[in-house]
């Protein structure tokens, strides 16, 4: 990798928790940052902070990554503003909810968390692949709850469970790590997922009533690991519990399983993006 100095960073998800912590530790090392976010007061207080306390200038994008037609936005003009990006870290995400039987749909009809926690992330992706040449990562932060996915509910429409969705989608972030490595292998770019560390204590963890059980230094001492450490340099395709490399749900190793998902989360993009904004 080039000296962190000389890389530009992309952060989805940066204006709180894991992804605020990442944003002002890189800036302060000296990377040019990219902080997205949904809120432009919340972007301003994160630029404002970071000069404050790093004086370093930190850039943002906005968009709303729930809604496919934004996330699309976001990457034409991501290729516009950028020549390239050295590192695209897909952090942002949506939890069990404070209320996880409730089921709820993007503005494109794509249950919440699968819309938000993986298609975003995916289509983000695969859009913004001619700014990320080699040597280059993509890092996705997944977690290590997971579960199977079914083709035939691929959205969780029978037997709501917000903890099911949730883990459902972050299966589908891993099945996707591992099928994108392969694509891209020998290409000097890297795909790696983890599980940066067991409720953080974050918004999302405690608006799910749950008590935080780690600190966000944790989880990012293990995501910059992975985003800017010399010992997993060319390291790809695989998953980490924190800084061990960990085993996925089984099914994320089955190439007929990616393939399908691969089709109908591609399925789901165009349908999206054929509708009038």
């Amino acid at each position: 990798m080039r000296p962190l100095s000389e890389q530009t960073i992309l952060i989805t998800g940066a204006t709180d928790g894991l992804g605020r912590h990442l944003v002002r530790e890189l800036a302060a090392r000296g990377a040019r940052v990219i902080a997205h976010g949904r809120s432009a007061d919340k972007l301003r207080d994160l630029r404002d902070e970071t000069r404050a306390n790093c004086g370093a200038e930190v850039e943002s994008v906005r968009a709303d990554l729930s809604d496919l037609h934004q996330v699309e936005r976001l990457a034409r003009e991501t290729r516009q503003r950028y020549d390239r990006i050295d590192v695209l870290v897909n952090n942002a995400g949506v939890g069990t909810g404070s209320d996880p039987t409730v089921r709820r749909e993007s503005v494109d009809g794509i249950e919440l968390r699968l819309a938000v926690n993986y298609v975003a992330g995916y289509h983000l992706t695969r859009r913004l692949l001619p700014l990320l040449r080699s040597p280059a990562r993509i890092v996705n932060v997944a977690s290590a709850g997971q579960q199977e996915i079914s083709f035939s509910d691929l959205q969780c429409r029978r037997q709501y469970s917000g903890a099911s969705a949730y883990m459902r989608s972050k299966l589908a972030q891993v099945m996707f790590t591992l099928d994108l490595a392969e694509e891209l292998r020998g290409s000097g770019i890297t795909v790696n997922a983890l599980h940066p560390a067991t409720f953080m204590d974050t918004s999302m963890v405690r608006q799910s009533g749950r008590t935080p059980a780690s600190s966000v230094a944790d989880g990012a001492a293990a995501t910059l690991r992975l985003i800017c450490g010399e010992e997993v340099e060319g390291v790809t395709g695989r998953f980490f519990n924190g800084t061990e490399e960990s085993e996925p749900h089984p099914q994320a190793y089955k190439r007929n399983a990616r393939a399908r998902l691969r089709e109908l989360t591609d399925e789901l993009i165009a349908d999206a993006l054929s509708r009038e904004a």
